[in-house]
């Protein structure tokens, strides 16, 4: 009797061990179903950058709408963006309204350069790299994550590597008073890093009230005194004066694609001198024109931005105020500027970027990568200025002594 109820007990325990297991299958089966539309869809996106025939990554060939393999040139085209395609303006004070952190955002895989703060994409094959705004060395010492803004739209790469380099030559070859040992730094400097920029834009219709007073100039005659051959002299001349009238009316502007660059990593004086960017010919965002390429991600907030695009909007603003004054000068006393319906983009911009050390000192050099103008920041020679500087003082004083023989030769 014993032995039978042992017997049930062990049953009883085995089945219960079988359904255990089968519940545990069920839930790891229910939790795998639950998470794989993610690696679905990350399989999804690396087949399609991945090519059919070897296997390796495509990347985006510039100039062109084709992902290309490096090791077989196998191309596959992306699909063209809509001939007729509209570009959609985000309403700013509506953000603004919900809150900023609304805004929709997506995880990349950054790094993070404790150099210069750049905080940019990376291959994450890669575990140790230079950084392309300092030349700083960068250590991936594990995964690092940030949350970036959805870009809407972008300007795919059209200059390639081969074409910005040799844009880089020429321009080192044409500064004046460069050291003599610069183009060896710049040969040796790290390969151009294709790099695409975050940049807010902004539109907006402005309706400016100003007081302020208008100028009209007039001349009067003037009788002055001076010492000619050792004699005094009387002799007049004109002398440019002004009237002044009160002045004050509104004019109006209209803003479209104010350009606001949301990285620190640059020279902003620099970077705006790559300016115009051809922004009719934005396309909407696609995650593989990114291939083969880095981002860094947005480092200026959309309210930091728009106060900066006021900024850029002001000059405008005041030399259309100064030509509803007219007359010869103007004063400006008092403005009170009215933004109606803002609204704002996010966009990338593309760029290629070197940077090099001379002397311990950073220097970065910027190629446009859709126009190829190239603007950077370079060391001067001290000797070769000073030698110029000699060489002027030099031919002045020639002049000097040439023009003081001739005087005493005729005398």
């Amino acid at each position: 009797m014993a032995l039978k109820k042992r017997k049930g007990c062990l049953l009883e325990l085995l089945y219960c061990s079988i359904c255990f297991q089968q519940y545990l299958c069920c839930k790891l089966t229910y939790r795998d179903d639950e998470m794989s539309e993610i690696p679905q869809a990350n399989r999804t996106i690396n087949n399609e950058l991945t090519c059919a025939k070897c296997g390796a990554i495509l990347k985006f060939k510039p100039g062109t709408l084709s992902l290309v393999c490096d090791h077989c040139g196998q191309e596959n085209e992306i699909a063209k963006p809509d001939a007729h395609n509209r570009i959609d303006e985000n309403d700013l004070e509506e953000l603004l309204a919900r809150g900023v952190e609304q805004d929709e955002k997506m995880e990349v895989a950054t790094v993070n350069c404790n150099a210069c703060g750049a905080v940019v994409t990376m291959d994450p094959h890669v575990i140790s790299d230079k950084c392309p705004f300092c030349a700083s060395n960068l250590v991936v010492t594990g995964g690092t994550t940030s949350s970036l803004h959805r870009p809407q739209y972008l300007l795919p790469f059209y200059i390639d590597n081969t074409k910005a380099r040799e844009n880089f030559k020429g321009w080192i070859g044409s500064l004046w008073f460069a050291p003599n040992d610069l183009a060896g730094y710049a040969r040796n400097a790290d390969e151009l890093n294709g790099m695409y920029l975050p940049y807010w834009t902004f539109d907006v219709n402005t309706y400016t009230d100003y007081t302020g007073q208008r100028g009209d100039a007039y001349y009067e005659t003037e009788h002055y005194t001076t010492q000619e051959d050792g004699k005094t002299v009387t002799r007049t001349r004109q002398v440019r004066k002004i009237r002044w009238y009160p002045a004050s009316g509104n004019v109006g502007n209209t803003f479209d694609d104010v350009l606001v660059e949301a990285t620190k990593s640059l020279n902003l004086d620099k970077l705006r001198e790559l300016e115009p960017w051809d922004l009719k010919k934005l396309i909407p965002y696609n995650d593989k024109f990114l291939s083969g390429f880095r981002t860094e991600t947005y480092r200026v907030d959309i309210r930091t931005a728009y106060g900066k695009a006021k900024e850029r909007m002001y000059p405008t603003i005041e030399a259309t105020i100064r030509r509803d004054i007219g007359g010869d000068e103007q004063i400006i006393s008092h403005v009170s500027i009215d933004y109606e319906s803002p609204t704002y983009k996010h966009v990338l911009l593309p760029v290629w970027i070197s940077a090099y050390r001379y002397h311990g000192k950073v220097y970065q050099i910027l190629v446009n990568a859709r126009t190829g103008e190239v603007q950077g920041e370079r060391p001067y020679s001290a000797i070769k200025i000073a030698f110029a500087v000699f060489c002027v003082l030099l031919i002045i004083a020639i002049i000097y002594f040439i023009n003081q023989y001739n005087q005493g030769h005729y005398r």
